[in-house]
């Protein structure tokens, strides 16, 4: 991982959000800003090495890192949704945030067997929503590739738990803290 300071200045610290001692780490600023929006993707394609079959984008701001990445490489979109979004059959998985619980939803038949699929989203934590995807793809025959983050925050542990999983993990920066 490099620093990345250009892109990182894009970024907003919210305080207390979306409880105290939570330093909410906003990547709208960078999404509204052209040239950040464009780098932040064309660097996270960089480190990909093997080209995936389909981009398993988590949400919601992840939607936004991964379609444009999956564009990026030349992949197909796999999106992961809150549970109970999504028409049609899908299956489920239960996971827990830094703060609280919640469930991701993807579609039964979204890709056959043997697809490589990477997972993205904005921001890393504790890893919790991550392994939930990965859980998803791998359950219906998926080969989860590695993950891709904009950012992390690695005193939350959430990469060592995807690496635990032999999940391989990069973000373009890390901020310290919560």
């Amino acid at each position: 991982m490099t620093d990345n300071d250009d892109l990182r200045d894009l970024v907003r610290t919210i305080p207390d959000f979306p409880k105290p001692g939570i330093q909410f780490r906003d990547i709208t600023t960078l999404l509204l800003d052209p040239w950040g929006f464009g780098e932040t993707v064309s660097r996270l394609g960089a480190t990909v090495e093997q080209e995936p079959d389909l981009i398993a984008a988590i949400e919601a701001r992840g939607f936004a890192i991964g379609a444009a990445l999956a564009v990026e490489l030349g992949c197909g979109l796999l999106l992961i949704r809150k549970d109970g979004k999504l028409p049609g059959e899908t299956i489920a998985e239960d996971y827990a945030l830094e703060y609280g619980s919640d469930r991701l939803a993807m579609h039964v038949g979204a890709f056959t067997p043997g697809a490589r699929v990477l997972l993205v989203d904005d921001l890393l934590a504790t890893g919790g929503t991550a392994l939930a995807a990965a859980r998803l793809v791998r359950r219906v025959g998926g080969v989860v590739t590695g993950a891709r983050f904009v950012i992390d925050l690695p005193d939350l542990g959430g990469a060592e738990a995807l690496r635990r999983e032999g999940i391989e993990v990069e973000a373009l920066m890390a901020f310290s803290g919560h």
